[in-house]
């Protein structure tokens, strides 16, 4: 059984869609407005993905739904087989996949749009034996928006872009030659992600501990806005003067000032690849890849962004101390202590000659 709950402030159309070959739930998509819920049954070995669609209302003119982020393209409140536009928060399932374990995560491969926590009840399998699988709860609880780098921004701040979705570069898609986990690694952007959201997916080869088991057939609880309300505007902060200096931008908006630990997947291939839909684990064909299909539009040409520093020579130590060249940074303090100290003992002798 899934439950789902809206704990947003705002009415959300949850959408569902079903993996192929596995049959559908009683709905694929429905409005629920705020602190409402709605228990849908899942039939067995049922895997697909979930997600909330916001910001959705009628078209005058056609009559269609048509949302703001997470829309579906079906013009109504069922998705009717159809899946969400990026940038969307993803709940993925596989239920009594591999071993009889369920398969689950959150993933923001494909962006996020709002705040999405998945909860297992108690997995035990038959007889009384302890559950197998962690049986933990998966998800992103935190305000991305509030935080979402200026170039990642979607509908003035509503959502936050993968950079997979925005760029369209193999290095953030994790295709072409980075289509491995020995040379997709976490980029800048994604880090902003994982560091906010530890329990969540932040790119294609993301550490597989993302990605929970629980056996026993537990019901699953899908919440949207757990605990505080998101906001739907995120802060709009100035861009700083930038040239381009590096192959891979920097995001211009970091949720904390210490470094984000993240970890860096191997190339030992586990149980379940990385990056590929843990929805098919227990299926016989290739798997397909987690995030949507990925794009070709412009901005593969983005370059990083380096801060321009001051280019007087009194300012070239701040510059040395900014680029990390620590003997140049010294050198010019050095010089200007021994300046002020020439400066000082004249000072100082007049000083006693005018008490005298």
């Amino acid at each position: 059984m899934f439950t789902f709950v809206n704990r947003c402030a705002y009415t959300v159309w949850p959408g569902v869609l079903s993996n192929a070959g596995t049959a559908r739930l009683g709905t694929t998509g429905f409005e629920l407005p705020p602190g409402a819920s709605r228990a849908v049954p899942a039939p067995s070995a049922w895997s697909g993905r979930l997600w909330a669609r916001t910001g959705c209302a009628q078209d005058g003119a056609s009559g269609r739904l048509v949302c703001a982020t997470g829309d579906c393209g079906s013009g109504t409140a069922e998705c009717a087989g159809a899946g969400a536009a990026p940038p969307a928060t993803l709940a993925e399932f596989t239920l009594d996949g591999t071993g009889g374990l369920d398969f689950y995560d959150v993933s923001l491969v494909d962006g996020y749009n709002l705040p999405v926590l998945v909860e297992p009840s108690s997995g035990e399998r038959p007889g009384g034996a302890s559950s197998a699988g962690s049986c933990a709860s998966a998800g992103c609880a935190a305000d991305l928006n509030a935080m979402c780098p200026a170039e990642l921004r979607s509908g003035g701040g509503a959502a936050c872009r993968s950079a997979c979705d925005a760029f369209g570069r193999p290095e953030y898609c994790c295709s072409g030659m980075y289509a491995n986990p020995g040379t997709c690694r976490p980029t800048s952007y994604s880090q902003v992600f994982k560091m906010a959201c530890p329990r969540s997916y932040s790119y294609a080869f993301d550490d597989p501990t993302s990605t929970f088991t629980c056996a026993g057939g537990p019901d699953y609880t899908v919440t949207f806005c757990p605990g505080a309300t998101p906001s739907q505007k995120s802060t709009t902060v100035p861009a700083a003067t930038t040239t381009p200096t590096q192959t891979s931008p920097l995001p211009t908006t970091v949720p904390r000032t210490e470094t984000p630990t993240t970890t860096v997947p191997g190339t030992d291939t586990p149980a379940m690849m990385p990056g590929m839909t843990f929805t098919d684990a227990n299926q016989g064909s290739m798997p397909m890849p987690m995030g949507g299909e990925v794009g070709t539009g412009g901005g593969g040409g983005i370059q990083g962004q380096g801060v321009i520093l001051g280019g007087a020579s009194s300012d070239a130590w701040l510059a040395n101390m900014a680029t990390g060249d620590v003997t140049g940074a010294a050198a010019a303090p050095r010089a200007a202590a021994s300046a002020a100290r020439l400066v000082a003992a004249p000072l100082a002798l007049l000083a006693l000659h005018l008490l005298r």
